[in-house]
């Protein structure tokens, strides 16, 4: 717990979700559903400002955690998939538990999963960038399927 009054640990911690005993990343993601959700509320053009500023800081923090820690992508730094479950939640248009639900099926899915490139990116790149990095990838991924299931629930 003592970790956590480092103000990069408790940040890259996701104030404190990464201190899970399991499934770290998974309690990480759910901190982020929580803040997309919120975000929700904002116009798109704030929602994706929110977002890059995200990815922007939790590089940095994520790399000075990892720095200080002295292991690359320490399983209890989650500011990754939280990024992630933000930059999923782009793809959402309304607020509905179905929607988030997908967001973070989808998006935990690609993280574990780890399909191409997702795992190179993940054991090739190193420091703040290279831990941010797969679970944006992922991310993508996973908008890509909540945005093709918007779609194509709204046609039908």
């Amino acid at each position: 717990m003592g970790t956590l009054r480092d103000p990069f640990h408790f940040l890259a911690f996701g104030f404190g979700a990464g201190l899970a005993p399991k499934a770290p990343g998974t309690f990480g993601s759910a901190v982020g559903l929580v803040a997309a959700w919120w975000l929700l509320e904002l116009p798109l053009v704030w929602r994706v400002a929110v977002v890059a500023a995200v990815i922007g800081l939790g590089i940095w923090i994520c790399g000075e955690s990892a720095r200080r820690l002295g292991r690359h992508d320490d399983q209890r730094i989650v500011l990754d998939e939280i990024a992630g479950i933000l930059l999923t939640s782009l793809a959402v248009v309304e607020k509905s538990v179905f929607a988030f639900a997908l967001v973070f099926v989808f998006f935990r899915f690609f993280d574990i999963l780890k399909p191409w490139p997702i795992r190179d990116v993940d054991h090739s790149l190193k420091g703040g960038f290279g831990i941010m990095l797969d679970d944006l990838i992922a991310a993508l991924y996973a908008a890509v399927c909540v945005a093709t299931i918007r779609v194509v629930l709204a046609t039908i």
